[in-house]
Protein backbone atom coordinates (compact mmCIF):
# COMPACT_ATOMS: atom_id res chain seq x y z
CA UNK A 1 0.00 0.00 0.00
CA UNK A 2 1.39 3.38 -1.02
CA UNK A 3 1.60 6.19 1.50
CA UNK A 4 -1.25 8.02 -0.23
CA UNK A 5 -3.57 5.03 0.20
CA UNK A 6 -3.07 5.27 3.96
CA UNK A 7 -4.87 8.62 4.05
CA UNK A 8 -8.50 9.61 3.64
CA UNK A 9 -9.55 12.78 1.81
CA UNK A 10 -12.25 14.90 3.47
CA UNK A 11 -13.98 17.52 1.34
CA UNK A 12 -16.77 20.01 1.92
CA UNK A 13 -18.07 22.15 -0.95
CA UNK A 14 -19.57 25.62 -1.07
CA UNK A 15 -21.42 26.31 -4.31
CA UNK A 16 -22.58 29.79 -5.25
CA UNK A 17 -25.36 29.75 -7.87
CA UNK A 18 -26.39 33.03 -9.50
CA UNK A 19 -30.18 33.12 -9.65
CA UNK A 20 -31.39 33.85 -13.18
CA UNK A 21 -33.79 36.64 -12.29
CA UNK A 22 -34.28 39.69 -14.50
CA UNK A 23 -33.11 42.13 -11.84
CA UNK A 24 -30.91 42.14 -8.74
CA UNK A 25 -31.91 40.85 -5.35
CA UNK A 26 -32.59 44.21 -3.66
CA UNK A 27 -32.63 46.70 -6.56
CA UNK A 28 -34.17 47.04 -10.06
CA UNK A 29 -30.76 47.00 -11.80
CA UNK A 30 -30.66 44.71 -14.86
CA UNK A 31 -28.45 41.62 -15.03
CA UNK A 32 -26.68 41.23 -18.37
CA UNK A 33 -23.46 39.28 -18.62
CA UNK A 34 -20.69 41.11 -20.43
CA UNK A 35 -22.26 44.58 -20.18
CA UNK A 36 -20.01 47.67 -20.18
CA UNK A 37 -18.49 48.01 -16.68
CA UNK A 38 -20.45 50.04 -14.14
CA UNK A 39 -23.52 50.47 -16.35
CA UNK A 40 -25.85 48.22 -14.33
CA UNK A 41 -25.59 49.90 -10.96
CA UNK A 42 -28.21 52.07 -9.24
CA UNK A 43 -28.08 54.29 -6.19
CA UNK A 44 -29.70 51.45 -4.22
CA UNK A 45 -26.93 48.99 -5.05
CA UNK A 46 -24.35 51.65 -4.18
CA UNK A 47 -26.03 52.17 -0.80
CA UNK A 48 -26.46 55.94 -1.17
CA UNK A 49 -28.08 57.70 1.82
CA UNK A 50 -31.86 57.69 1.65
CA UNK A 51 -32.10 54.54 -0.48
CA UNK A 52 -33.67 51.33 0.80
CA UNK A 53 -33.39 47.73 -0.43
CA UNK A 54 -36.54 45.97 -1.66
CA UNK A 55 -36.49 42.17 -1.85
CA UNK A 56 -36.97 40.63 -5.29
CA UNK A 57 -39.81 38.14 -4.70
CA UNK A 58 -38.60 35.78 -7.43
CA UNK A 59 -35.46 34.84 -5.48
CA UNK A 60 -37.52 33.31 -2.69
CA UNK A 61 -39.30 30.89 -5.03
CA UNK A 62 -36.06 29.87 -6.73
CA UNK A 63 -34.28 29.21 -3.44
CA UNK A 64 -37.21 27.18 -2.12
CA UNK A 65 -37.26 25.14 -5.34
CA UNK A 66 -33.64 24.20 -4.78
CA UNK A 67 -34.34 23.37 -1.17
CA UNK A 68 -37.20 21.05 -2.05
CA UNK A 69 -35.10 19.33 -4.72
CA UNK A 70 -32.32 18.67 -2.20
CA UNK A 71 -34.68 17.36 0.53
CA UNK A 72 -34.13 20.37 2.79
CA UNK A 73 -36.32 21.72 5.53
CA UNK A 74 -37.68 25.15 4.58
CA UNK A 75 -37.21 28.06 6.97
CA UNK A 76 -40.56 29.66 7.76
CA UNK A 77 -39.20 32.90 9.28
CA UNK A 78 -36.38 34.35 7.21
CA UNK A 79 -34.23 37.18 8.54
CA UNK A 80 -31.61 38.94 6.42
CA UNK A 81 -28.41 40.15 8.08
CA UNK A 82 -25.56 42.51 7.34
CA UNK A 83 -22.17 40.85 6.91
CA UNK A 84 -19.67 43.62 7.51
CA UNK A 85 -16.24 43.74 5.87
CA UNK A 86 -14.29 46.24 3.81
CA UNK A 87 -13.23 45.58 0.25
CA UNK A 88 -13.21 48.03 -2.67
CA UNK A 89 -15.73 46.03 -4.73
CA UNK A 90 -18.25 45.98 -1.86
CA UNK A 91 -19.85 49.42 -2.32
CA UNK A 92 -21.97 49.52 0.85
CA UNK A 93 -19.18 48.21 3.11
CA UNK A 94 -21.39 45.25 4.00
CA UNK A 95 -23.08 42.37 2.22
CA UNK A 96 -26.74 41.53 2.81
CA UNK A 97 -26.90 37.80 3.50
CA UNK A 98 -28.59 35.26 5.75
CA UNK A 99 -26.80 34.24 8.92
CA UNK A 100 -28.72 32.20 11.50
CA UNK A 101 -31.91 31.66 9.45
CA UNK A 102 -30.87 30.09 6.11
CA UNK A 103 -33.91 29.67 3.87
CA UNK A 104 -33.18 25.91 3.45
CA UNK A 105 -31.32 23.60 5.82
CA UNK A 106 -30.59 19.94 6.71
CA UNK A 107 -30.90 18.45 3.22
CA UNK A 108 -29.01 15.93 1.15
CA UNK A 109 -28.06 14.91 -2.39
CA UNK A 110 -27.50 11.31 -3.45
CA UNK A 111 -24.67 10.70 -5.90
CA UNK A 112 -23.52 7.54 -7.62
CA UNK A 113 -19.83 6.68 -7.99
CA UNK A 114 -19.38 3.43 -9.84
CA UNK A 115 -21.92 1.00 -8.42
CA UNK A 116 -22.06 2.69 -5.01
CA UNK A 117 -24.49 5.42 -3.94
CA UNK A 118 -23.42 8.07 -1.43
CA UNK A 119 -25.53 10.54 0.49
CA UNK A 120 -23.96 14.00 0.75
CA UNK A 121 -25.54 16.08 3.52
CA UNK A 122 -26.33 19.73 2.87
CA UNK A 123 -25.88 21.95 5.90
CA UNK A 124 -27.65 25.01 4.48
CA UNK A 125 -28.76 26.98 1.45
CA UNK A 126 -28.90 30.69 2.08
CA UNK A 127 -29.64 33.80 0.03
CA UNK A 128 -27.21 36.67 -0.36
CA UNK A 129 -26.10 39.41 -2.72
CA UNK A 130 -22.87 39.21 -4.72
CA UNK A 131 -20.05 41.74 -4.52
CA UNK A 132 -18.54 43.57 -7.47
CA UNK A 133 -15.37 42.58 -9.29
CA UNK A 134 -11.84 43.83 -8.73
CA UNK A 135 -9.63 43.81 -11.84
CA UNK A 136 -5.91 43.84 -11.16
CA UNK A 137 -4.35 43.08 -14.56
CA UNK A 138 -5.68 45.85 -16.83
CA UNK A 139 -3.64 48.78 -15.53
CA UNK A 140 -0.04 48.60 -14.23
CA UNK A 141 -0.65 51.37 -11.66
CA UNK A 142 -4.20 50.84 -10.45
CA UNK A 143 -6.74 48.18 -9.67
CA UNK A 144 -10.07 48.73 -11.41
CA UNK A 145 -13.55 48.07 -10.04
CA UNK A 146 -16.60 46.86 -11.97
CA UNK A 147 -19.73 47.02 -9.83
CA UNK A 148 -22.13 45.49 -12.39
CA UNK A 149 -22.17 42.22 -10.46
CA UNK A 150 -22.80 43.92 -7.07
CA UNK A 151 -26.25 43.00 -5.82
CA UNK A 152 -26.60 39.94 -8.06
CA UNK A 153 -28.83 37.36 -6.30
CA UNK A 154 -27.04 34.21 -5.13
CA UNK A 155 -27.80 31.07 -3.24
CA UNK A 156 -24.91 29.45 -1.42
CA UNK A 157 -25.21 25.67 -1.06
CA UNK A 158 -22.97 24.40 1.74
CA UNK A 159 -22.32 20.69 2.29
CA UNK A 160 -21.14 18.92 5.39
CA UNK A 161 -17.58 17.50 5.07
CA UNK A 162 -19.03 14.26 3.66
CA UNK A 163 -17.15 13.88 0.38
CA UNK A 164 -14.32 11.37 0.39
CA UNK A 165 -12.83 11.66 -3.08
CA UNK A 166 -12.48 14.03 -6.00
CA UNK A 167 -14.77 11.73 -8.00
CA UNK A 168 -17.54 12.14 -5.42
CA UNK A 169 -17.07 15.91 -5.63
CA UNK A 170 -17.27 15.69 -9.44
CA UNK A 171 -20.51 13.70 -9.30
CA UNK A 172 -22.00 15.99 -6.62
CA UNK A 173 -21.29 19.14 -8.65
CA UNK A 174 -22.66 17.48 -11.78
CA UNK A 175 -25.87 16.71 -9.91
CA UNK A 176 -26.14 20.25 -8.46
CA UNK A 177 -25.54 21.79 -11.88
CA UNK A 178 -28.20 19.53 -13.38
CA UNK A 179 -30.68 20.48 -10.64
CA UNK A 180 -30.26 24.26 -10.95
CA UNK A 181 -30.73 23.99 -14.72
CA UNK A 182 -33.78 21.71 -14.54
CA UNK A 183 -35.40 23.96 -11.93
CA UNK A 184 -34.67 27.13 -13.92
CA UNK A 185 -32.79 28.47 -10.91
CA UNK A 186 -29.44 29.18 -12.60
CA UNK A 187 -27.96 28.60 -16.05
CA UNK A 188 -25.11 26.62 -14.47
CA UNK A 189 -22.44 28.31 -16.59
CA UNK A 190 -19.20 27.99 -14.62
CA UNK A 191 -17.14 29.66 -17.36
CA UNK A 192 -19.17 32.89 -16.97
CA UNK A 193 -19.15 32.61 -13.18
CA UNK A 194 -22.87 32.03 -12.67
CA UNK A 195 -21.99 28.79 -10.88
CA UNK A 196 -18.91 28.93 -8.65
CA UNK A 197 -17.43 26.42 -6.25
CA UNK A 198 -15.03 26.60 -3.32
CA UNK A 199 -13.62 23.35 -1.95
CA UNK A 200 -12.53 22.84 1.66
CA UNK A 201 -9.97 20.03 1.60
CA UNK A 202 -8.24 18.19 4.42
CA UNK A 203 -6.66 14.77 4.88
CA UNK A 204 -6.38 12.32 7.77
CA UNK A 205 -5.03 8.84 8.27
CA UNK A 206 -7.61 6.13 7.68
CA UNK A 207 -9.32 5.16 10.92
CA UNK A 208 -8.93 8.63 12.45
CA UNK A 209 -12.27 10.31 13.16
CA UNK A 210 -11.16 13.87 13.91
CA UNK A 211 -10.92 16.30 11.00
CA UNK A 212 -7.56 17.54 9.78
CA UNK A 213 -6.64 21.18 9.16
CA UNK A 214 -8.35 22.31 5.98
CA UNK A 215 -7.40 24.60 3.14
CA UNK A 216 -10.01 26.40 1.05
CA UNK A 217 -9.46 26.32 -2.72
CA UNK A 218 -10.94 29.01 -4.97
CA UNK A 219 -10.72 30.08 -8.62
CA UNK A 220 -12.02 26.92 -10.30
CA UNK A 221 -14.09 27.51 -13.43
CA UNK A 222 -15.16 23.95 -14.31
CA UNK A 223 -16.23 20.76 -12.57
CA UNK A 224 -13.19 19.00 -13.98
CA UNK A 225 -10.96 21.73 -12.51
CA UNK A 226 -12.49 21.13 -9.07
CA UNK A 227 -11.69 17.44 -9.37
CA UNK A 228 -8.09 18.09 -10.37
CA UNK A 229 -7.60 20.73 -7.66
CA UNK A 230 -8.83 18.38 -4.93
CA UNK A 231 -6.48 15.61 -6.11
CA UNK A 232 -3.50 17.95 -6.18
CA UNK A 233 -4.28 19.56 -2.83
CA UNK A 234 -4.77 16.22 -1.07
CA UNK A 235 -1.42 14.96 -2.36
CA UNK A 236 0.25 18.23 -1.32
CA UNK A 237 -1.10 17.95 2.21
CA UNK A 238 -0.10 14.30 2.56
CA UNK A 239 3.44 15.11 1.40
CA UNK A 240 3.68 17.89 4.00
CA UNK A 241 2.47 15.65 6.83
CA UNK A 242 4.75 12.78 5.83
CA UNK A 243 7.71 15.17 5.94
CA UNK A 244 6.83 16.33 9.45
CA UNK A 245 5.23 19.61 8.42
CA UNK A 246 2.00 21.32 9.45
CA UNK A 247 -0.99 22.18 7.27
CA UNK A 248 -1.83 25.87 7.41
CA UNK A 249 -5.41 27.09 7.45
CA UNK A 250 -5.41 29.27 4.37
CA UNK A 251 -7.16 30.22 1.16
CA UNK A 252 -5.52 28.82 -1.95
CA UNK A 253 -6.08 29.51 -5.62
CA UNK A 254 -5.97 26.99 -8.44
CA UNK A 255 -3.67 27.45 -11.45
CA UNK A 256 -5.47 25.72 -14.33
CA UNK A 257 -2.44 25.69 -16.64
CA UNK A 258 -0.09 24.14 -14.09
CA UNK A 259 -2.73 22.04 -12.35
CA UNK A 260 -1.49 23.22 -8.94
CA UNK A 261 -2.86 25.16 -5.98
CA UNK A 262 -1.08 28.19 -4.55
CA UNK A 263 -1.39 30.22 -1.36
CA UNK A 264 -3.45 33.42 -1.53
CA UNK A 265 -3.96 34.46 2.07
CA UNK A 266 -3.77 33.07 5.59
CA UNK A 267 -6.96 32.29 7.48
CA UNK A 268 -5.32 31.78 10.86
CA UNK A 269 -7.54 34.44 12.38
CA UNK A 270 -11.31 34.07 12.07
CA UNK A 271 -13.03 37.01 10.40
CA UNK A 272 -15.26 39.12 12.61
CA UNK A 273 -18.09 39.96 10.23
CA UNK A 274 -20.18 41.51 13.03
CA UNK A 275 -23.43 40.05 11.71
CA UNK A 276 -26.56 41.85 12.82
CA UNK A 277 -30.14 41.87 11.46
CA UNK A 278 -30.67 44.01 8.37
CA UNK A 279 -32.79 46.90 9.73
CA UNK A 280 -34.18 47.92 6.34
CA UNK A 281 -35.70 44.55 5.42
CA UNK A 282 -38.68 42.98 7.21
CA UNK A 283 -38.90 39.32 8.19
CA UNK A 284 -39.88 37.10 5.23
CA UNK A 285 -42.51 34.63 6.42
CA UNK A 286 -43.21 31.48 4.39
CA UNK A 287 -46.28 29.45 5.32
CA UNK A 288 -46.90 25.86 4.25
CA UNK A 289 -49.35 26.94 1.54
CA UNK A 290 -46.70 29.06 -0.17
CA UNK A 291 -44.17 26.23 -0.05
CA UNK A 292 -46.68 23.74 -1.48
CA UNK A 293 -47.54 26.12 -4.32
CA UNK A 294 -43.85 26.30 -5.23
CA UNK A 295 -43.57 22.51 -4.99
CA UNK A 296 -46.59 21.99 -7.26
CA UNK A 297 -45.10 24.24 -9.95
CA UNK A 298 -41.79 22.36 -10.07
CA UNK A 299 -40.93 20.24 -13.14
CA UNK A 300 -39.96 16.55 -12.79
CA UNK A 301 -36.44 16.20 -11.39
CA UNK A 302 -33.68 14.21 -13.13
CA UNK A 303 -33.84 11.25 -10.72
CA UNK A 304 -37.63 11.08 -11.12
CA UNK A 305 -37.21 11.02 -14.89
CA UNK A 306 -34.54 8.30 -14.67
CA UNK A 307 -36.99 6.18 -12.66
CA UNK A 308 -39.73 6.82 -15.23
CA UNK A 309 -37.53 5.92 -18.20
CA UNK A 310 -36.15 2.74 -16.65
CA UNK A 311 -39.31 1.44 -14.95
CA UNK A 312 -42.03 2.54 -17.38
CA UNK A 313 -40.19 2.67 -20.71
CA UNK A 314 -37.77 -0.20 -20.12
CA UNK A 315 -34.62 1.79 -20.85
CA UNK A 316 -31.26 1.01 -19.28
CA UNK A 317 -29.92 3.11 -16.41
CA UNK A 318 -27.11 4.28 -18.71
CA UNK A 319 -29.50 5.48 -21.42
CA UNK A 320 -31.76 7.19 -18.89
CA UNK A 321 -28.85 9.07 -17.33
CA UNK A 322 -27.72 10.33 -20.73
CA UNK A 323 -31.23 11.48 -21.62
CA UNK A 324 -31.52 13.51 -18.41
CA UNK A 325 -28.24 15.40 -18.79
CA UNK A 326 -30.12 18.60 -19.57
CA UNK A 327 -33.64 19.98 -19.55
CA UNK A 328 -33.46 20.55 -23.32
CA UNK A 329 -32.52 16.91 -23.90
CA UNK A 330 -35.47 15.75 -21.79
CA UNK A 331 -37.85 18.04 -23.70
CA UNK A 332 -36.70 16.59 -27.04
CA UNK A 333 -36.99 13.00 -25.81
CA UNK A 334 -40.43 13.65 -24.33
CA UNK A 335 -41.51 15.01 -27.72
CA UNK A 336 -40.27 11.79 -29.35
CA UNK A 337 -42.02 9.38 -26.99
CA UNK A 338 -45.27 11.34 -27.26
CA UNK A 339 -45.30 10.32 -30.94
CA UNK A 340 -43.89 6.77 -30.89
CA UNK A 341 -43.89 3.72 -28.64
CA UNK A 342 -40.49 2.60 -29.92
CA UNK A 343 -38.81 4.05 -26.83
CA UNK A 344 -35.51 2.20 -27.13
CA UNK A 345 -35.07 3.31 -30.74
CA UNK A 346 -35.90 6.90 -29.78
CA UNK A 347 -33.32 6.79 -26.97
CA UNK A 348 -30.70 5.25 -29.27
CA UNK A 349 -31.15 7.95 -31.91
CA UNK A 350 -30.88 10.71 -29.34
CA UNK A 351 -27.95 9.22 -27.39
CA UNK A 352 -25.87 8.18 -30.40
CA UNK A 353 -26.45 9.69 -33.84
CA UNK A 354 -27.96 12.99 -32.71
CA UNK A 355 -25.60 13.49 -29.77
CA UNK A 356 -22.59 12.77 -32.01
CA UNK A 357 -23.79 15.51 -34.37
CA UNK A 358 -24.26 17.95 -31.46
CA UNK A 359 -20.76 17.23 -30.14
CA UNK A 360 -19.13 17.49 -33.57
CA UNK A 361 -20.75 20.88 -34.15
CA UNK A 362 -20.47 22.12 -30.54
CA UNK A 363 -24.18 22.95 -30.29
CA UNK A 364 -26.97 22.08 -27.86
CA UNK A 365 -30.10 20.08 -28.63
CA UNK A 366 -31.99 23.38 -28.64
CA UNK A 367 -30.06 24.31 -31.80
CA UNK A 368 -30.62 20.95 -33.51
CA UNK A 369 -32.42 21.60 -36.83
CA UNK A 370 -34.41 18.35 -37.20
CA UNK A 371 -37.80 18.33 -35.48
CA UNK A 372 -38.77 15.38 -33.23
CA UNK A 373 -41.64 14.49 -35.59
CA UNK A 374 -39.14 13.86 -38.41
CA UNK A 375 -36.97 11.59 -36.25
CA UNK A 376 -40.15 9.69 -35.37
CA UNK A 377 -40.83 9.20 -39.10
CA UNK A 378 -37.30 7.84 -39.53
CA UNK A 379 -37.85 5.40 -36.64
CA UNK A 380 -41.14 4.24 -38.16
CA UNK A 381 -39.53 3.63 -41.56
CA UNK A 382 -36.87 1.47 -39.89
CA UNK A 383 -39.43 -0.43 -37.80
CA UNK A 384 -41.49 -1.16 -40.93
CA UNK A 385 -38.29 -2.39 -42.64
CA UNK A 386 -38.73 0.16 -45.42
CA UNK A 387 -35.31 1.70 -44.68
CA UNK A 388 -32.39 -0.02 -42.99
CA UNK A 389 -30.88 1.57 -39.90
CA UNK A 390 -27.53 1.85 -41.69
CA UNK A 391 -29.09 3.69 -44.64
CA UNK A 392 -31.01 5.96 -42.28
CA UNK A 393 -27.81 6.98 -40.47
CA UNK A 394 -25.59 7.27 -43.54
CA UNK A 395 -28.00 8.84 -46.04
CA UNK A 396 -31.36 9.89 -44.59
CA UNK A 397 -30.06 11.69 -41.49
CA UNK A 398 -27.56 13.89 -43.44
CA UNK A 399 -30.28 14.68 -46.00
CA UNK A 400 -32.64 15.80 -43.25
CA UNK A 401 -29.92 18.06 -41.86
CA UNK A 402 -29.71 19.69 -45.29
CA UNK A 403 -33.50 19.84 -45.71
CA UNK A 404 -34.91 20.21 -42.17
CA UNK A 405 -38.19 21.60 -43.52
CA UNK A 406 -39.01 18.28 -45.23
CA UNK A 407 -42.50 17.14 -44.28
CA UNK A 408 -42.45 13.59 -45.69
CA UNK A 409 -39.38 11.63 -44.64
CA UNK A 410 -40.66 8.63 -46.63
CA UNK A 411 -40.68 10.72 -49.81
CA UNK A 412 -37.14 11.88 -49.09
CA UNK A 413 -36.06 8.24 -48.66
CA UNK A 414 -37.58 7.45 -52.08
CA UNK A 415 -35.65 10.34 -53.63
CA UNK A 416 -32.43 9.03 -52.07
CA UNK A 417 -33.23 5.56 -53.46
CA UNK A 418 -32.64 3.89 -50.10
CA UNK A 419 -36.03 2.24 -49.69
CA UNK A 420 -35.43 -1.42 -48.84
CA UNK A 421 -36.37 -4.03 -51.46
CA UNK A 422 -38.09 -7.02 -49.88
CA UNK A 423 -37.74 -9.34 -52.89
CA UNK A 424 -34.91 -11.84 -52.61
CA UNK A 425 -33.73 -11.50 -56.21
CA UNK A 426 -31.77 -8.29 -55.59
CA UNK A 427 -30.27 -9.70 -52.39
CA UNK A 428 -29.25 -12.97 -54.10
CA UNK A 429 -27.74 -11.06 -57.00
CA UNK A 430 -25.61 -8.86 -54.74
CA UNK A 431 -24.50 -11.81 -52.61
CA UNK A 432 -23.38 -13.71 -55.70
CA UNK A 433 -21.61 -10.62 -57.03
CA UNK A 434 -19.56 -10.17 -53.85
CA UNK A 435 -18.77 -13.88 -53.38
CA UNK A 436 -17.62 -14.16 -56.98
CA UNK A 437 -15.37 -11.15 -56.38
CA UNK A 438 -13.55 -12.86 -53.46
CA UNK A 439 -13.19 -16.59 -54.28
CA UNK A 440 -10.07 -16.96 -52.08
CA UNK A 441 -11.86 -15.52 -49.05
CA UNK A 442 -14.86 -17.76 -49.70
CA UNK A 443 -12.52 -20.79 -49.54
CA UNK A 444 -10.93 -19.46 -46.35
CA UNK A 445 -14.38 -19.11 -44.78
CA UNK A 446 -15.58 -22.54 -45.88
CA UNK A 447 -12.44 -24.66 -45.42
CA UNK A 448 -9.96 -22.75 -43.21
CA UNK A 449 -12.27 -21.77 -40.36
CA UNK A 450 -12.05 -18.00 -40.91
CA UNK A 451 -15.62 -17.30 -39.85
CA UNK A 452 -14.82 -13.63 -39.14
CA UNK A 453 -14.87 -13.07 -42.92
CA UNK A 454 -18.65 -13.13 -42.72
CA UNK A 455 -18.55 -9.52 -41.47
CA UNK A 456 -16.40 -8.49 -44.41
CA UNK A 457 -18.87 -10.07 -46.88
CA UNK A 458 -21.79 -8.35 -45.15
CA UNK A 459 -20.06 -4.98 -45.31
CA UNK A 460 -19.25 -5.35 -49.01
CA UNK A 461 -22.80 -6.36 -49.86
CA UNK A 462 -24.31 -3.47 -47.89
CA UNK A 463 -22.01 -1.02 -49.66
CA UNK A 464 -23.06 -2.38 -53.02
CA UNK A 465 -26.72 -2.31 -51.96
CA UNK A 466 -26.51 1.32 -50.76
CA UNK A 467 -29.07 0.53 -48.08
CA UNK A 468 -31.61 -1.07 -50.44
CA UNK A 469 -31.72 -4.44 -48.69
CA UNK A 470 -32.64 -5.39 -45.15
CA UNK A 471 -29.52 -6.33 -43.15
CA UNK A 472 -31.61 -8.49 -40.78
CA UNK A 473 -32.47 -10.89 -43.60
CA UNK A 474 -29.11 -10.56 -45.32
CA UNK A 475 -27.11 -12.42 -42.66
CA UNK A 476 -29.17 -15.61 -42.91
CA UNK A 477 -29.34 -15.50 -46.73
CA UNK A 478 -25.58 -14.93 -47.03
CA UNK A 479 -24.81 -17.87 -44.73
CA UNK A 480 -27.08 -20.12 -46.79
CA UNK A 481 -25.43 -19.10 -50.07
CA UNK A 482 -21.94 -19.60 -48.64
CA UNK A 483 -22.79 -23.13 -47.50
CA UNK A 484 -24.31 -23.83 -50.89
CA UNK A 485 -20.89 -23.23 -52.45
CA UNK A 486 -19.22 -25.83 -50.29
CA UNK A 487 -18.21 -28.82 -52.42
Amino acid sequence: MSIYEQYEIVVGLEVHAQLNTQTKIFAPDPLTFGAIPNTQVSFITLGHPGTLPVLNKAVIAKAVRMGIATHCSIQKNNQFSRKNYFYPDLPKGYQISQFDTPICYNGYVTVKVGDASRTIRINRIHLEEDAGKSIHDQNPRFSQIDLNRAGTPLIEIVTEPDLRSSEEAYQYLTEIRKLVQFLDVCDGNMEEGSLRCDANVSVRRKGVTTLGQRAEIKNMNSIRAVKKAIDYEAKRQIDILENGGTILQETRGYDMEKGTTFSQRSKEMAHDYRYFPEPDLPLVVLDETAVEQIRAAMPPLPQQLVAKYTQQLGLSEYDAQLLTESREMVAYFEALINQTTHYKSAANWLNTTIKAYLNDNNISIGQFPIAPAQIVQVIELIQQQEVSHTAAVQFLFPALLQQPETESVAHLAEQLQIVTHQDSSLMDSLIAQVLDKYPDKVRDYLYNGKKNLLGMFLGEIMREAKGKIDPKNLNQRLTEQLLARKK
